[in-house]
């Protein structure tokens, strides 16, 4: 069975062995510059914006089954396409996929309006490497543990540190990835997939009502909204999930579990057990702890699409858990 460091190590080992250099896998290479900056804080803002105005346009104007289908749709096949796609399959190897699979998840993950997918890759691969520590890109415990300290750190995992310029390597981090031709290239064309992304729910809205503002609800709940409630939702694995909640597994970092973020997470938030053993491809591994991106990768098995799924058996949860959490014989 895989362990924690050996998606890590394979591909530093990879890196280390290539002797010529790698193309970045993003348009800015491993700088943020200007220009990248501005439309990250347009991308951010709009967005959260959009939420903020969302419960009294709802109230006055109301929402259609219409504009609430685009948002719940998109919603989910962007936040499958991180946790399943982005996460648990080009981050951790959880499973193996035939190509269409595989381009079929950089694709909806790319959708998520998260970033390109390498270096989503590569930023969560370190993330690993130095969880909760020195190195880590997005610790809420940067500062360190009064409660200002705290407060200022949940921001910096949350949304600040998206902000510094200095990226994670691709090539040292997620070399595997930059050198398969099709997902360089998906990675690379996240500025059309953020197009297509925002600009599919209007169209839909607009097609189905055959009004423009069909096309402006839609446009509004199905794209500005989602894309605000799904960036939340996911930064808080980062923040929330890292400061808080039980941790009935053994990891070397402040991972929690945060049950009431389950559900919009899509299972991440059953994060001590991820942190515990990451390259499992379940999260939620105990009763009733609801998990639909394990239950989308074993449709996968069953159909062909997905194998060498690294279901966690009961003996490997087990050997896992806290001594004072584990079960009575």
């Amino acid at each position: 069975m895989t362990t924690r460091s050996d998606v890590l190590d394979d591909a530093s080992s990879a890196s280390e062995g290539s002797d010529q250099a790698i193309p970045s896998a993003t348009l800015g290479g491993e700088q943020k510059g200007s220009i990248e900056q501005i439309t990250l804080v347009l991308f951010i803002a709009v967005p959260f914006l959009a939420i903020a105005a969302a419960v009294p346009l709802a109230w006055g104007w109301g929402v259609s089954w219409l504009d609430l289908g685009l948002l719940v749709f998109f919603y989910y096949l962007g936040c499958h396409g991180i946790t399943i796609g982005f996460h648990r399959y080009f981050t951790h190897g959880s499973f193996k996929a035939k190509r269409p699979l595989r381009i079929a998840l950089a694709v909806a993950g790319s959708l998520a309006v998260e970033g390109p997918l390498v270096r989503w890759v590569a930023d969560h691969r370190k993330h690993h490497k130095f969880s909760d520590a020195e190195g880590d890109p997005h610790s809420p415990w940067r500062y360190g543990e009064t409660v200002p300290a705290l407060l200022k750190g949940l921001w910096w995992a949350h949304i600040g540190w998206m902000f510094d310029e200095e990226q994670t390597s691709q090539e040292k981090y997620a070399p595997d990835l930059v050198k398969d031709p099709a997902i360089r290239l998906i990675s690379r064309q996240f500025v059309y997939w953020t197009l297509l992304s925002l600009t599919l729910p209007a169209l839909i809205g607009g097609l189905v009502t055959m009004s423009w503002w069909g096309a402006f609800t839609g446009f509004f709940w199905g794209s500005l909204v989602r894309v605000g409630l799904l960036h939340h939702v996911t930064w808080s694995i980062n923040s929330i999930c890292h400061a808080v909640g039980k941790r009935p597994f053994r990891s070397r970092d402040r991972s929690g579990n945060v049950w009431w973020l389950a559900v919009l997470s899509c299972g991440e938030s059953w994060h001590n057990l991820h942190h515990a053993d990451p390259t499992s491809a379940r999260h939620g591994v105990m009763r009733g702890q609801v998990d639909s991106s394990a239950r989308l990768i074993r449709w996968f098995e069953k159909l062909g699409w997905a194998y060498d799924v690294r279901w966690p058996s009961q003996e490997r949860i087990d050997s896992r858990r806290k001594q004072e959490a584990a079960e009575p014989a």
